[in-house]
């Protein structure tokens, strides 16, 4: 089978598109034949060596979709032919986040889903939406998974909250588009006016461009008469000093992003003024997984695709991931 390796240095150009054998399920495993995988910004970090990986060689992405085409000894819960996801955490089923549920990550301490089979534990994977394709189930482990977790698991949102959400990627387009299905207001930002119209048309209430206004912070604080309520913050070190003005007393920041940088003075005096709740958190487990997918089948909701590659040119995928110039998923269609 095919797979993509970061082969000879941390790199995009240091990755090799191999030939490995094919894997067989033991008992308790499965053996799925990948159809697509989606970008995510942290795969980007992984294959420049910022994600805390030190061996080579590493399959990465983590992010998926495929069908069940052999089962090991003893495996119940999904059949073959089952359409499934692979879960990011794959030691992360149920119960409260913890040192252990994060253990095992796809595309980082374990092989990721670049490979053409995978043979995985039959509880690290889950059935996807009977709706989407392929491609659009992809999008949903760690970007989808993400911004369930971070509106509906950490802040609650409820219908009349307002939620602002930086950019236009990945997990920003899911939050817009699960903000919307529970009756909240959205702002979004971004830098392109074409994008801000986009996001219009996906449901956005406001639309604030950061460029030409610099203090979108104060200005989001302003339209909502006080501050919004949610802020999911995925910019870092360039963006968290205008969330904290952009949010409520008592609001939250959702932290779950670094675009912009690690490092960043804290306003102290702003956390504890607003008594704000920051919430630092990083994808979900399988049963929230659950929780997000019912949703979506039960809404008819699509993930929002800006490009498919084919298998072949993964390494123009993270290309376009590095010039940020996507409006929601980057994806890759297996041959």
């Amino acid at each position: 089978m095919k797979a993509w390796q970061v082969a000879r240095d941390w790199s995009i150009e240091g990755m090799e598109l191999a030939d490995l054998p094919e894997p067989a399920p033991g008992p308790g495993q499965v053996a799925v034949r990948m159809k697509a995988a989606s970008l995510n910004y942290r795969d980007l970090l992984t294959i420049h060596g910022k994600g805390g990986v030190t061996r080579l060689p590493l399959i990465p992405f983590s992010d998926g979709a495929g069908e069940v085409v052999a089962i090991g000894e003893g495996v119940t819960r999904v059949a073959i032919g089952d359409r499934v996801c692979p879960m990011f955490f794959q030691s992360w089923i149920d119960g409260q986040v913890s040192a252990a549920s994060r253990r095992y990550a796809l595309g980082g301490t374990r092989p990721g889903v670049l490979q053409q089979v995978m043979v995985l534990g039959a509880e690290g994977v889950s059935r996807v939406p009977s709706h989407l394709s392929f491609r659009e189930a992809a999008t949903l482990p760690c970007a989808g998974l993400t911004a369930w977790r971070a509106l509906f698991e950490e802040a609650h949102v409820k219908p009349g909250d307002t939620v602002l959400v930086q950019g236009t990627g990945g997990v920003s387009i899911f939050a817009l588009q699960f903000a919307k299905l529970a009756g909240a207001s959205v702002i979004v930002t971004s830098s392109s006016d074409e994008k801000l119209e986009r996001a219009r048309a996906l449901g956005a209430d406001h639309t604030i461009n950061y460029r030409s206004m610099p203090e979108w912070g104060k200005a989001a604080a302003e339209w909502t008469g006080g501050g919004v309520d949610h802020v999911v913050e995925v910019g870092g070190k360039d963006t968290f000093a205008q969330s904290l003005e952009a949010t409520r007393v008592g609001g939250t920041i959702l932290v779950i992003g670094v675009l912009t940088g690690f490092s960043q003075q804290i306003a102290i005096p702003s956390l504890f003024a607003k008594n704000l709740h920051v919430i630092g958190l990083s994808v979900g487990s399988r049963r929230m997984f659950e929780g997000m997918t019912a949703a979506i089948e039960r809404n008819g909701m699509k993930p929002v695709i800006d490009r498919v590659c084919s298998f072949d040119a993964v390494p123009d995928a993270l290309r376009l991931m590095q010039q940020g110039g996507h409006f929601g998923k980057i994806v890759v269609e297996f041959p």
